[in-house]
């Protein structure tokens, strides 16, 4: 990999509702990035366990080592899991895209606009992109549950920031429920239902991969014409700032 193409650290939040897998989205893209060599930090913050309770999740990743975790308040990408977070201030942030920095990308599960005038013109000032992307209906339509919401809101995110890639996200969603991995709380028994839903845990992972693709390529699709680009370190800045931050 050249240093044009060393991606800068990216930081993503996931405001939703407890019951859609936000956590289990955030560890999915950290596990991801963790496949590709990157480093990543992913982690939950959320009140009382109990589903239509508001969550958020984060994702941090980069090129170099991740210390800080936590509350993400200033991120690159928002991704909203459900059209609450906007009508209903159902989030641990207001306005949802409190704190979004200047190019960054804002994906929303929903099949209409759900922001205002005042919000469209904030965005629009620091050149932040907005898709609309019904993940819902393509859940429902190619996973067969409206649990695989999060399964296209990663394939989204990753089909245009390109953070991770699909060879990874496939061997993250089989680590995580083809193999033996113990989750704790409220993710657990997400996880359990997810998969209760599929006869067999091999329906399961191509149900949620086909869905994951699927978005994957709708979204590549949409960011050619959208004029978002993710950050990239410039020809020897990315040695300059590994070399400043081992010393």
């Amino acid at each position: 990999m050249s240093e044009e193409q060393v991606m800068k650290r990216m930081n993503i939040r996931i405001s939703g509702l407890g019951g859609q897998g936000a956590v289990t989205a955030a560890h999915l893209l950290a596990m991801a990035a963790n496949k590709m060599g990157k480093y990543s930090i992913s982690n939950p913050f959320f009140g009382a366990e109990k589903r239509m309770a508001p969550a958020e999740s984060y994702v941090r990743i980069g090129p170099m080592k991740i210390y800080d975790r936590g509350e993400l308040v200033f991120p690159e990408v928002i991704m909203v899991f459900h059209p609450q977070v906007i009508t209903m201030q159902k989030s641990y942030t207001a306005p949802f895209y409190s704190g979004i920095k200047e190019n960054g990308l804002i994906i929303i599960n929903t099949n209409v606009d759900l922001l205002t005038d005042e919000d469209h013109k904030r965005l629009e000032d620091l050149n932040v992109a907005v898709l609309n992307h019904d993940a819902t209906h393509m859940a429902l339509e190619i996973g067969g549950t409206e649990l695989s919401t999060n399964m296209a809101m990663i394939g989204a995110c990753a089909g245009i920031t390109k953070v991770v890639d699909l060879p990874a996200l496939e061997a993250a969603l089989q680590d995580r429920f083809g193999k033996r991995y113990v989750a704790s709380g409220g993710t657990a028994t997400l996880d359990e239902a997810i998969k209760k839903k599929y006869a067999k845990k091999e329906q399961l992972l191509q149900k949620n991969n086909d869905t994951i693709k699927k978005s994957y390529e709708i979204a590549s699709e949409w960011v050619k014409t959208s004029g978002y680009s993710p950050a990239f370190y410039g020809p020897g800045e990315f040695d300059a700032v590994a070399a400043a931050a081992a010393s």
